[in-house]
C-alpha cells in the first residue's frame, strides 16, 4: 500500500462498541483491508486496542502502532479521545516500513551454551565453524571445511541417512565428533535462501559426558563494566524511565480527572516497576565505580547513631505503608566512628529496607548500635523467614538473590553494600536462623 503522507491526519468516529460512524477513506480502506465491513466494529486491531483503552480510562490516549497491510507495514500516530459515549480517532504519520519478516538464521539465544557452532550449505558441507572449535576439542578446523557433515559427526545408520536425504531441524540429536570419539547432541535450524529453498544448517554442538549429562565447560569471566558502558546506560534509560514513573504517578493519583480503580492501580505498579529499573540503572552505575582497582573512601570522624536514625528515618513512611515498626537508637545514643557519612547512610538504608520487605505485617525491625571490641556496630533484626546457612554467604555475590520469585531487589544491593563498607575499613555480616529472622551487622573502627 502507498501511504497518503506523513503530513495528512485521517479521522473516524467510533460508537461505544467500536463501530465506525464515520471515517476518512485512509481508515476507511485499512478497515476494509483487515477484513471489516461498512459500519463494523474497527477492524485494524492496533487502532482499536488504543479506541478502547481511552474508553476505558476516560482520558486521551495516544501511541505509536505498526499496522500490518497487504504489502508492507504502515507506522502510525493514533490519538484516541473520548467524547460521549463517542471515540474519535486522529491518525497521523503514515509511514511505509518494510513488513517483518522471519531471519534466514535462529537468533543468538536459541544456542546459547553451545561448545561450538556450525554452518552447511543445501548440500551439508560444512561452510563455517566456531574460531576454537578445533583447538578446544581436538580436530582440524579449517581442514574440516568443505567436507560433508557427516566427516566431523558421526550418527548412527538411521539418523545419518535420514539427515542427508532430507536436511531437518535438530534439537538434541545424538552423535559423536569423529575425530575424538567424544560424544555429543546436536541443534540445528534450517537457514533459507531468498526463494525460501533450503540454503544449509546453522547448528550448535553440546559434548556431554558418557551418562548423558552436558559436560560442564568453564568459561571466562566476562569483561568488566566500563565507565563509558554504565555511563551511557545512565544516560539512556534515566530520562525515559523519569517520565514513565512521573506519568504513571500522574495517573495513579488521578491528577487530570478519575480513571477506573483498576487503571489507578496498574498506573502504581507501573511506577513501582519503572523505580526498579531506575534502582537496577543506579546501582550499575555504582558497580563500575565500587569494582576498580584503586576504588577508596575518605574516613573521617562520623556518627554512627546518628547516620543510622537518619536511615531508619528516611524509611519511616515505607515501614507505615508495610505496617512494620522500626525500634531505632534514641537521640540520647552516640557512637563515634571513623567513615564516609553519605556512603554509610546508603548502606544502612538497604539494610533496614531489606528488613522491612521480609518482615511481616505488625512485625518490628530493632536497629541497635554498640561497640566492641575497637569496633563501632549497627545491627539491624527483623523476625522474617531467615536465611539458610548455606545462603548466608551467597547473599553477599553478585546477582544473587535467596529467592528470585520474591518481588524486588536485584541481586545487587548487599554485594555493593559490603564493598562500600570493607572500602571504608569495615565489613558488614549476617547471622540467621530459618524461621526465626536475620541480624545484619554493619562495623566500622571506633573512635
Amino acid at each position: 500500500m502507498n501511504s497518503p503522507g506523513e503530513s495528512m491526519v485521517a479521522r473516524a468516529i467510533l460508537d461505544g462498541e467500536n463501530r465506525i460512524l464515520s471515517a476518512d477513506p485512509p481508515i476507511e480502506l485499512l478497515h476494509i483491508r483487515a477484513g471489516g465491513a461498512a459500519s463494523d466494529r474497527l477492524a485494524v486491531a492496533p487502532i482499536a486496542t488504543i479506541a478502547q483503552l481511552a474508553r476505558r480510562l476516560g482520558i486521551a490516549v495516544s501511541r505509536r502502532v505498526v499496522v500490518a497491510d497487504d504489502e508492507g507495514d504502515l507506522d502510525l500516530w493514533v490519538q484516541a479521545r473520548p467524547e460521549t459515549g463517542q471515540i474519535r480517532l486522529s491518525v497521523s504519520g503514515w509511514r511505509d516500513r518494510e513488513a517483518w519478516k522471519p531471519s534466514a538464521t535462529p537468533p543468538d539465544y536459541a544456542m546459547a551454551g553451545a561448545d561450538f557452532r556450525w554452518e552447511t550449505d543445501a548440500a551439508l558441507r560444512l561452510i563455517s565453524l566456531s574460531s576454537d572449535a578445533g583447538v578446544r576439542h581436538g580436530f582440524d578446523a579449517k581442514a574440516m571445511l568443505g567436507q560433508p557433515l557427516n566427516a566431523l559427526f558421526a550418527f548412527d545408520q538411521a539418523a545419518g541417512g535420514r539427515l542427508l536425504a532430507d536436511p531437518v531441524p535438530l534439537d538434541g540429536q545424538g552423535a559423536r565428533l569423529r575425530p575424538t570419539d567424544a560424544p555429543v547432541r546436536l541443534s540445528a535450524a534450517i537457514r533459507h535462501d531468498a526463494m525460501g529453498g533450503i540454503a544449509g544448517l546453522i547448528g550448535a554442538a553440546y559434548l556431554i559426558d558418557e551418562a548423558g549429562e552436558e559436560a560442564e565447560t568453564v568459561s571466562p569471566a566476562g569483561p568488566p563494566l566500563t565507565e563509558s558502558f554504565t555511563n551511557g546506560l545512565d544516560r539512556a534509560l534515566r530520562t525515559p524511565l523519569a517520565r514513565i514513573v512521573a506519568n504513571a504517578d500522574s495517573i495513579a493519583a488521578q491528577g487530570d480527572g478519575p480513571v477506573a480503580a483498576a487503571y489507578a492501580d496498574y498506573a502504581s505498579d507501573i511506577a513501582h516497576a519503572g523505580r526498579h529499573l531506575m534502582g537496577l540503572v543506579d546501582n550499575l552505575v555504582e558497580l563500575q565505580a565500587i569494582e576498580q582497582p584503586d576504588f577508596k573512601l575518605a574516613s573521617m570522624p562520623i556518627d554512627l547513631a546518628d547516620v543510622t536514625r537518619r536511615a531508619a528515618g528516611l524509611l519511616a513512611v515505607r515501614a507505615e505503608a508495610a505496617g512494620v515498626a522500626i525500634r531505632r537508637p534514641g537521640p540520647s545514643e552516640g557512637m563515634g566512628a571513623t567513615g564516609d557519612f553519605g556512603r554509610s547512610l546508603q548502606i544502612l538504608i538497604n539494610l533496614i529496607g531489606n528488613a522491612l520487605r521480609y518482615s511481616p505485617r505488625g512485625g518490628e525491625v530493632v536497629v541497635t548500635v554498640e561497640r566492641e571490641d575497637g569496633w563501632a556496630l549497627t545491627r539491624v533484626s527483623d523476625r522474617g523467614k531467615g536465611i539458610e546457612p548455606e545462603d548466608q554467604a551467597r547473599i553477599f555475590e553478585k546477582f544473587e538473590r535467596v529467592d528470585p520469585s520474591e518481588p524486588g531487589g536485584n541481586g545487587l544491593g548487599l554485594y555493593i553494600a559490603r564493598r562500600l563498607a570493607r572500602a571504608m575499613g569495615g565489613d558488614l555480616s549476617v547471622e540467621s536462623i530459618p524461621g526465626e529472622g536475620a541480624t545484619f551487622t554493619f562495623r566500622l573502627r571506633a573512635r
